[in-house]
């Protein structure tokens, strides 16, 4: 069974909905809930329908296009990514996996392939922490990895819950309960993606079969020092929130760089000070940290030295601090035999491929926990992402959209688990 892949097509996609950005492109921003975000996902639940899937819409905003099996009362199977983006981010990061999902299962439909059992394409809300500071909202809600009650009180930077965001987007606030999957609704999960790193570019590789997806910690940091005027408030009478923070900053680096694992890395990625004026010493800081490892051990390592340089700097400074994890969680193992048979379905079609970690987390790192998972990387260029020259070629694009549909074609022919 011959299975076409439309490559224009897909580019022709991607190209459009670049056009739906809170920024002039190319700078790609669609921050949860904005215009942009909600125009974007309208955009795809347009193409969705005029390929004749059937779609609904949970209690959080995550999107299911569903194409029924034969036998649909067998769990499906799933695959998908997502559409928001950072701020000053490129057109492809989760854009190659849904959209790339969506031509999967059209060159599936075209070649006549009917499906034992339905195939579902998955649009996650916000997998981008941007509004809330946490990253993966919808699939963390999908599979029970963030309990409603907890969902429904974060905060963004305005002060805005996403309960009222809820209220205002979906005209109600609470049901998320219903948003939780039950553990066989799925018999696999595939998602397809851009590296968002060098590796394969460099080694000439078609296609990354992921194994293992590195686990991640979020860490909010409040510092409150004393303001004044730069030029009344002596240097030995300060106590200076901004260069607290620059310290702790430092020790995050240091923390990662000294963690014994080459997979540790801390960012901190978001850092701003208060009042902001050239004459006035800063007397609050807010910042945001990014701590991730592979392994669980040496992340926590990396972590316990961060809370314990955050101790130090406060009390040596007299700044108070305000520490909140915003996340922890484990790293995932992507299911053996899905890798197997990812690997498997590149080869038939005469691409190279090789197994991965993913030092970036996905919806996959919490859809791993309920459902057999793994994801499939395809080269970007110079390993760039979230910034506007990100860039994947079309031929990267095909080759992974085709393996998609080759595993999609194996996974929905089968009687029971692979």
């Amino acid at each position: 069974m011959l299975i076409e892949i439309d490559s224009e097509r897909i580019q022709s996609e991607i190209d459009q909905l670049a056009k739906i950005s809170e920024a002039s492109p190319p700078v790609m921003t669609r921050v949860l809930f904005s215009k942009a975000d909600l125009q974007a996902r309208a955009y795809v639940q347009a193409r969705c329908s005029n390929s004749d899937l059937a779609l609904r819409e949970d209690a959080v905003g995550n999107i299911f296009a569903r194409w029924q099996g034969q036998d649909p009362d067998l769990p499906a199977v799933a695959t998908g990514s997502h559409t928001d983006a950072i701020p000053n981010a490129g057109k492809y990061d989760g854009v190659v996996g849904v959209l790339g999902a969506l031509e999967a299962i059209r060159g599936l439909k075209r070649s006549g392939f009917k499906p034992r059992r339905s195939i579902e394409l998955v649009i996650f809300t916000a997998e981008e922490p941007t509004r809330f500071g946490i990253g993966c909202l919808g699939s963390r809600l999908l599979t029970g990895a963030l309990a409603p009650e907890q969902a429904l009180q974060l905060t963004d930077s305005a002060g805005k819950r996403l309960s009222d965001w809820l209220e205002e987007v979906y005209s109600q606030s609470g049901d998320l309960q219903s948003v939780r999957l039950v553990p066989n609704f799925y018999s696999a999960f595939v998602e397809l993606h851009i590296e968002q790193g060098p590796l394969l570019e460099r080694q000439r590789i078609d296609l990354g079969v992921v194994e293992q997806i590195a686990a991640p910690a979020t860490l909010r940091l409040e510092l409150i020092g004393e303001g004044g005027h730069a030029g009344a408030v002596l240097m030995p009478d300060r106590h200076d929130a901004l260069l607290a923070g620059a310290e702790i900053a430092l020790a995050v680096e240091s923390a990662a760089k000294e963690s014994q694992s080459p997979d540790t890395v801390g960012t901190t990625g978001l850092f701003r000070i208060e009042p902001g004026a050239v004459n006035s010493v800063p007397y609050r800081a807010l910042l945001e940290i990014d701590l991730r490892d592979t392994r669980l051990s040496t992340r926590d390592i990396a972590l316990r030295r961060i809370r314990e340089n955050v101790l130090a700097v406060t009390q040596r400074r007299g700044v108070q601090a305000h520490l909140d994890v915003i996340n922890q969680d484990p790293p995932a193992v992507c299911d053996a035999a899905l890798v197997q048979a990812a690997l498997q379905a590149a080869v038939r079609v005469g691409f190279s491929a090789r197994c991965m970690v993913s030092r970036a987390y996905h919806d996959s790192l919490f859809m791993a926990q309920t459902f057999p998972t793994t994801m499939l990387f395809i080269p970007c260029r110079n390993g760039v992402s979230h910034r506007p020259d990100e860039y994947a070629s079309p031929e990267a694009i095909y080759k992974g959209t085709l393996v998609l549909a080759q595993l999609l074609q194996e996974l929905a022919s089968a009687p029971s688990r692979i």
